[in-house]
């Protein structure tokens, strides 16, 4: 049996380490000597090293506690430390690269740099862009594909961003904070349509559509007719319950050209800044079909 200073050297610690540990529950005492000081046994080496282990990856007290009592919950506290971890290192990088932005502006600069900056959390949150969204799209699109259209037109912040990125991203927050958009980023019709009207027909049809044309996008095709064009007019016409035809797809060019947004279209602009060219956003898969559309129409003269 060891006293407490016998443990402390042994561990090389400290007596107050020892017995923070151990009036905390985390080394118990296995007796104690007949004038009541603390007497510990050779398991409690063993015990304490592990403590200042856990403690070494900067596990919090409770923490080390739960692992002591239950082994087998070290990978789940290991996993919730990784995960608070990068989310302090992506705050930080974040920071870093403001502060770099800051430092390289001109003096003339720094005051409006200074309030897009200070206006956005590190790291950022992607909420107000959310929000954003969520007024412009229809209300009441299933839950799947609302959650897939907003994973398509609100850009994640880059985990180590430039410091044009974190400007990027600053514009773009104080944009959609203190704007609101003329005009739905793809709807063709007024914001009250007719009965006839299935917006979730036109957004699913519209996604796939994106999709098939995001390689011309990577390969920086020339807009021109085929399937992504086809999928893109039949979206639209089969949301309306009326039929692609030449006479259709002159009319939905023309619709198309009144509904430009500079909310929406300033927004498209600064997610291209913030993704850069090898990552193709909805806006850019949408100007690419209506310019197809456009050209396909002006070819045939309808």
């Amino acid at each position: 049996m060891w006293s407490i200073g016998e443990l402390a050297e042994r561990a090389g610690v400290t007596v107050k380490t020892v017995r923070f540990y151990s009036d905390r529950g985390l080394l118990p005492e296995a007796a104690r000597s007949s004038g009541g000081h603390r007497r510990y046994g050779p398991e409690a080496l063993d015990r304490l090293r592990l403590i200042r282990s856990l403690r070494a990856l900067d596990l919090p007290v409770p923490d080390v506690g739960r692992v002591l009592d239950r082994e087998d919950l070290l990978e789940d506290v290991i996993a919730g430390q990784l995960e608070e971890l990068g989310s302090r290192m992506a705050a930080l990088r974040w920071r870093e690269a403001a502060l770099r932005l800051l430092r390289d502006c001109s003096p003339g600069e720094r005051a409006e740099r200074l309030r897009l900056i200070g206006a956005v959390s590190a790291p950022p949150s992607t909420a107000a862009l959310a929000r954003f969204w969520r007024r412009v799209l229809p209300v009441r699109l299933p839950a799947r594909l609302l959650s897939s259209i907003l994973d398509g037109v609100v850009p994640q912040p880059p985990a180590d961003p430039t410091p044009a990125q974190v400007l990027t991203f600053a514009r773009m927050h104080a944009l959609v904070s203190h704007s609101f958009p003329l005009t739905d980023f793809c709807r063709p019709m007024p914001r009250q349509p007719d009965r006839g009207y299935r917006p979730a027909v036109l957004y699913d049809g519209l996604d796939e559509a994106y999709e098939l044309v995001s390689g011309d996008l990577r390969a920086r095709k020339t807009p021109h007719e085929g399937e992504a064009l086809d999928c893109f007019v039949s979206a639209h016409a089969t949301s309306r319950g009326m039929r692609d035809t030449p006479e259709f797809r002159r009319q939905l060019s023309d619709r198309l050209a009144l509904t430009a947004d500079p909310v929406i279209g300033r927004y498209w602009q600064l997610a291209a800044e913030l993704a850069g060219p090898a990552d193709p956003t909805f806006g850019a898969a949408e100007d690419w079909l209506r310019a197809a559309l456009d050209a396909q129409v002006a070819a045939v003269g309808c």
